[in-house]
């Protein structure tokens, strides 16, 4: 088995793709996950400079003990948080940017005794390590269009990405729509999991989630993708509903926070959110009909069907396969109408996700590494 090198988000925040499987990739190989090394230049705002500080605060080459809600197995993930030049642009930047992260990477590949490692990576910002670890290959995981994403240094990420594109010995996408950006003969599907016995098993309700009223809840980054006039609408003509937002605020929603039927609660650990999910009345997708969600394959879409709970969403590709099971709304009258109907509500069949568990996933990858 090979061990691995992943470049992917800060560990233990809200798990990605990779996070899921890597994690359980862990049972059987040594892993080094390397905390995120950016994609835009730091900005001179609070909270730009709070994450700079505790990056470099932060003590590298800690030990994680994982166990999931599924597998009574704990494993250990070596997290580092090394020092570099965030989407460097220009060749002298980029050449000082590696020189940076070989410098702090070395001795911690060496120390792990990790030999032939797979460089695992879901930030293209990684594409000059490339060739420079050792590496028995090269695993290219792409879960976003970073020519769309939202807070990226576009044109800078997608020509790292079109380096690490062309060192990829395998890439790993979780959308058809992302499938088409990169060459066939190295490119696969792998779509998304669901950790079902967290989502479906019930649990005691959050002692935060409001009472009195029903409620539409959405959990997830409260970024760009969302279509605010829509739920501001929403929220508007229906003053019987609550409506609750668990996450963490990439950009300023004023116009969310000052209406007295929307509750925006921050953050919440994953294992949590069943608690929330499980106990609303409706989950809904409120995306905008951009690149970005065209392209996406948002993992929350099987963790709602897993509760059971019906779901509203606004139309885009990744809804495709389960519109049999989702409320699809085109506009906010359409939402409001449905919020008025509930008879005519369509509810997901939580057992059409059993089989889709991160379990077979990573059996999957596994499997595909190993042909490396």
């Amino acid at each position: 088995m090979h061990d691995l090198i992943v470049f992917g988000e800060d560990f233990g925040g809200l798990p990605s793709s990779t996070q899921h499987i890597v994690k359980l990739l862990s049972h059987n190989r040594k892993v080094l996950w390397i905390n995120s090394i950016g994609l835009r230049k730091p900005r001179l705002s609070k909270k730009d400079t709070l994450r700079v500080f505790k990056k470099l605060i932060s003590r590298s080459g800690s030990k994680h003990t994982y166990s999931d809600t599924s597998d009574s197995r704990a494993e250990n993930i070596t997290v580092a948080n090394i020092k570099t030049i965030p989407a460097p642009k220009y060749a002298w930047e980029r050449s000082i940017a590696k020189r940076i992260m070989l410098h702090q990477l070395r001795p911690l590949i060496k120390r792990l005794k990790l030999e032939k490692p797979i460089l695992w990576t879901s930030l293209p910002t990684a594409s000059d390590l490339c060739g420079e670890l050792n590496e028995s290959g090269v695993v290219y995981y792409c879960g976003d269009d970073f020519g769309a994403l939202a807070g990226v240094d576009h044109s800078t990420v997608l020509e790292h990405e079109h380096l690490l594109a062309r060192h990829s010995n395998l890439i790993l996408v979780a959308s058809d729509a992302m499938r088409l950006r990169f060459p066939a003969s190295k490119t696969l599907l792998v779509r998304h999991g669901v950790d079902y016995s967290l989502f479906s098993t019930p649990i005691e309700r959050a002692n935060d989630l409001p009472v009195g009223k029903p409620i539409v809840g959405f959990y997830g980054s409260l970024s760009e993708w969302l279509d605010l006039s829509f739920i501001q609408d929403v929220a508007n003509a229906k003053p019987d509903w609550d409506f609750v937002f668990i996450g963490p605020q990439e950009r300023p929603v004023p116009e969310l926070a000052a209406l007295n039927n929307v509750h925006l609660l921050g953050p919440r650990p994953h294992h949590q959110l069943p608690s929330y999910s499980q106990h609303w009345q409706m989950s809904w997708l409120p995306f905008k009909n951009n690149a970005q969600i065209k392209a996406c394959s948002p993992l929350k879409l099987m963790e709602y069907i897993a509760t059971g709970t019906p779901i509203a969403a606004t139309q885009f590709d990744a809804t495709k396969p389960y519109c049999h099971q989702i409320n699809e709304v085109h506009s906010s009258d359409d939402m409001i109408a449905l919020l008025d109907q509930p008879a005519r509500w369509i509810c997901p069949d939580r057992n059409s996700v059993k089989e889709d568990s991160w379990h077979q996933r990573a059996q999957f990858v596994d499997w595909l590494l190993e042909l490396l």
